[in-house]
C-alpha cells in the first residue's frame, strides 16, 4: 500500500493543539455563595466588596491559588439547595449547626462576631426599663412587644433555640430573606414595630443608610452572655470528598491569617469604637483559641 501523506494544513493542526498550554479553566473551581447582607457582603455602591465578608473571601481566595473562584449571590434558601446537592459550592462566615453538619462539612471558626440585639428607638427605652440588656425570651413573651426579624437565617446558637420555640407567636414578624430589611427599620420607626433582632454590625450600617442612626440603640441579648460559642461563624463547603479538601486547606491558610491585623480589622472597621477594646479581649483570648 503506497504511503498516504498528511495534508500539511492538517498537520499544522495537529501541533498546534500539541502546543497550546493547558487553558486555566482546565483548573478546579469554587463558587463562592454570598447574600445580600450588608455590611457582611456588600454587592453595590460606595463600599462595594468592602464588607467583611467581602474581604475575608478574598484573603481566602488569593491563597486558594490552585482553584478559579466565582461568586453567585443569592438567598439562603438557593444556597442550601445546591450545599445539599453536592455542588463544588462553599460561603464564608455561617453559622454551625446540627442541622448543616448534614450536608456541610466546616472549617474552624472563620469569624467572631459581637452577637445578635436587639434593636430599639431610644426615645422608647423606657418602655423597656432604662436598661442595657434584657432578656430576648422575658420580652417574646409579652405579646405588647411586636417584634420583627429576617427569617431563613441564624442568629447564634443561643438566640436561635428561643426564637424556635417562639416560632410563629402573633408578635413576630418575619421577612423573607437573610438581609436586615430596611423595612424593618421604617416599621420599627413609624411604631409598627418595638424592636428588632440582628446583629450589631448591620444594625449600624441600615440605620446610617436611613439617616436615623442617632435615633436608634441597642439592647444585650442576655442569654448571649453565658459564652461565646453562639458568636463563632466558619467556612462551609458541601459534604463531600471534594469539600473536605478545600475546608483542609482553609483551615491551614486560617490558622496563619487569623493571627494577623488585616484579618482582624476586616470586622473590626463595622464596630462602634466603645465596642472595640472588648472585641480585641475576646478575639484574642477565645478566638484564637479555637481551631475545631
Amino acid at each position: 500500500m503506497p504511503f498516504r501523506t498528511v495534508p500539511i494544513r492538517a498537520a499544522a493542526l495537529v501541533l498546534m493543539v500539541l502546543l497550546v498550554p493547558v487553558p486555566t479553566w482546565a483548573k478546579d473551581s469554587i463558587t463562592w455563595m454570598e447574600t445580600v447582607m450588608p455590611p457582611y457582603f456588600i454587592q453595590d455602591g460606595p463600599l462595594k466588596e468592602q464588607g467583611y465578608g467581602d474581604l475575608i473571601t478574598h484573603i481566602i481566595q488569593e491563597k486558594l491559588t490552585e482553584y478559579t473562584h466565582e461568586k453567585v449571590v443569592t438567598n439562603i434558601t438557593r444556597h442550601f439547595h445546591k450545599f445539599k446537592q453536592g455542588e463544588r459550592v462553599c460561603s464564608v462566615g455561617l453559622f454551625r449547626t446540627p442541622e448543616r453538619e448534614e450536608f456541610m462539612y466546616f472549617s474552624m471558626p472563620s469569624f467572631f462576631t459581637l452577637p445578635a440585639v436587639i434593636i430599639i428607638k431610644k426615645e422608647a427605652h423606657s418602655r423597656f426599663g432604662n436598661r442595657s440588656s434584657i432578656r430576648l425570651d422575658n420580652l417574646l413573651n409579652d405579646k405588647t412587644m411586636s417584634i420583627g426579624l429576617s427569617k431563613d437565617r441564624s442568629y447564634g446558637t443561643s438566640t436561635d433555640a428561643i426564637l424556635k420555640r417562639h416560632k410563629g407567636e402573633d408578635n413576630i414578624l418575619e421577612t423573607t430573606g437573610q438581609e436586615l430589611s430596611l423595612n424593618l427599620f421604617k416599621m420599627l420607626m413609624k411604631g409598627r414595630l418595638d424592636g428588632i433582632i440582628g446583629l450589631p454590625d448591620e444594625a449600624l450600617y441600615q440605620a446610617e443608610q436611613l439617616g436615623i442612626r442617632e435615633q436608634v440603640m441597642t439592647l444585650t441579648i442576655e442569654e448571649n452572655l453565658n459564652g461565646y460559642e453562639g458568636w463563632l461563624s466558619s467556612v462551609g463547603c458541601s459534604k463531600n470528598a471534594w469539600g473536605k479538601a478545600v475546608i483542609d486547606k482553609i483551615n491551614a491558610i486560617l490558622r496563619e491569617q487569623r493571627l494577623t491585623e488585616g484579618y482582624r480589622a476586616a470586622y473590626e472597621r463595622w464596630l462602634d469604637p466603645n465596642a472595640i477594646e472588648k472585641y480585641r479581649r475576646v478575639y484574642r483570648e477565645v478566638f484564637l483559641d479555637k481551631t475545631q
